[in-house]
């Protein structure tokens, strides 16, 4: 994906400044990135959060700002004026925007954070020492609150065709703590004890760099949704533990970046990320399952969409008759999304 970018750093230095210049600083303990779009409030508080926690630490703090149009650049320049602000002028999504930052990083350890999920005291330090503690650890996350403490999903499995049918179809929801439906986020675990896990949400994770030079960074080819399920994938199929402690709790707002968006014209119901969810659904089905468990992938979700759809056709009543037509739409949009993947073969031109 090619993308206008601008690196906010100071000029190179020429052979004379060289000479005169101070010895290179030691190398950071912790970079810490943070994507933002559209969250420069949030931003603002993350990186105040980020700033009490990280004290302890030599840290550097990477911010990509993501084409945002409320004046986030700016903010970040006046109030923090000791962030590495990198400026895309297009959108790069999730994978591509930590991507960008990965590529300046030198810390010895690496933080991902969103904009909106802020680190509550001494989540940082406990992170660092149980990486410490787990060499073979090559990606570690934590318990995820909301603003009013309530735990979100915060480990989960790698998605299935099961997995994926009991979420969609409600079973996930209704049967939380059986080990048949609670699969996907893992609900019918005791969330109180650290585990070894398929994958972390992005929200925030921290990652050995050696790790990622084995394996590479996040697959370019997701823009939204799966990056961080498909890294997470590949770091164990290296030879990497995933790990979730619930000691290191981080409060999340969740999905305020992609509120932003409104160039789609959906109901609330069936907004624009469904879209990006499936064109990710496909590319990693492909990917990872190959050609028979995309289609699977397809033809399942497609059933489930048409059948309730069906289920809703005849009747008068205007609730009913609203819900057909948003069964209608996700059977639009996901077969707008197969076609745009061709098959979960090839990532549309981004950003999508």
């Amino acid at each position: 994906m090619t993308a206008a970018t601008l690196l906010e750093r100071p000029s190179s230095l020429s052979a004379p400044d060289l000479a005169s210049a101070d010895p290179a600083p030691a190398q950071p303990e912790l970079s810490i990135i943070i994507i933002s779009f559209n969250t420069r409030d949030l931003t603002r508080q993350c990186l105040e959060a980020i700033t009490a926690e990280a004290g302890a630490f030599r840290t550097e703090i990477l911010v990509v700002e993501n084409a945002s149009r409320d004046g986030s650049a700016d903010m970040i320049r006046t109030e923090f004026p000791g962030v590495r602000l990198l400026v895309s002028a297009v959108n790069l999504g999730f994978g591509n925007a930590n991507n960008l930052a990965l590529a300046h990083a030198s810390g010895r350890l690496l933080v991902l954070l969103n904009s909106d999920a802020f680190l509550q005291p001494g989540a940082l330090a406990l992170a660092v020492r149980h990486m410490e503690a787990h060499p073979d650890c090559g990606l570690g996350g934590g318990l995820l609150v909301g603003r009013d403490g309530a735990p979100q999903p915060s480990a989960r499995c790698f998605h299935s065709l099961w997995g994926d049918f009991t979420v969609l179809t409600g079973l996930a929801a209704k049967y939380p703590s059986t080990r048949l439906c609670g699969h996907f986020d893992r609900t019918w675990a005791d969330r109180a004890q650290p585990s070894k896990v398929d994958w972390v949400p992005g929200a925030f994770c921290i990652v050995r760099p050696e790790a990622l030079r084995k394996t590479g960074v996040f697959d370019p080819k997701f823009f939204l949704y799966y990056e961080e399920v498909d890294l997470c994938l590949r770091l164990k199929q290296a030879g990497y533990t995933v790990w979730y402690w619930p000691d290191v709790v981080i409060t999340h707002i969740g999905g305020e970046s992609s509120r932003q968006l409104k160039t789609l014209d959906f109901s609330a119901p069936s907004s624009q990320v469904v879209l990006w969810r499936m064109r990710s659904t496909f590319l990693y089905y492909r990917k990872h399952r190959g050609r028979l468990g995309a289609r699977l992938a397809y033809r399942m979700e497609h059933a489930l969409y048409a059948a309730a759809a069906l289920r809703n056709r005849f009747s008068r009543n205007p609730s009913r008759a609203s819900r057909r037509r948003h069964f209608q739409t996700l059977i639009r949009l996901l077969r707008q999304a197969w076609i745009e993947t061709d098959g979960g073969r090839t990532s549309p031109p981004q950003p999508w």
